[in-house]
C-alpha cells in the first residue's frame, strides 16, 4: 500500500518553481502551480536531466537540457500525449507538503 511523503514546507517551492525531492529511492519533481501542488517524475525520459530545473510555463515544464515539455499535473509529454512520465498525488496537511509514492 502507497503512503504519503512529506518533501518540503509550505513556502519552500515558489510559485511557478519546483524543487527535487528524493523518495525512498525515486526522485520526484514537485511544482506550484499558482498554489497548487504536483509532481511527476524528476528525471526526463529523453536523457536523464532534471525536470525540476526545467522553465515553468502554467503546468508546463520544460527540460532543461533539450526543451522537451511535460504537463506537470499528469506527466504527458506535451508533443505526443500517448507518451508520460509518472505522476504521483499530492496533499498538503498542516504546512506539509507530501506525495504519495
Amino acid at each position: 500500500m502507497s503512503e504519503f511523503v512529506t518533501v518540503a514546507k509550505m513556502g519552500e517551492i515558489p510559485v511557478g518553481q519546483g524543487k527535487s525531492c528524493l523518495v525512498g529511492e525515486k526522485l520526484i519533481a514537485v511544482f506550484n502551480v499558482d498554489g497548487r501542488y504536483h509532481a511527476i517524475n524528476d528525471l526526463c525520459p529523453h536523457m536523464g536531466a532534471s525536470l525540476a530545473d526545467g522553465q515553468l510555463d502554467g503546468d508546463v515544464v520544460a527540460c532543461p537540457w533539450h526543451g522537451w515539455r511535460y504537463c506537470v499535473t499528469d506527466g504527458t509529454w506535451c508533443d505526443n500525449r500517448r507518451i508520460k512520465t509518472d505522476s504521483y498525488e499530492v496533499r498538503v496537511q498542516g504546512e506539509e507538503i507530501q506525495v504519495r509514492v
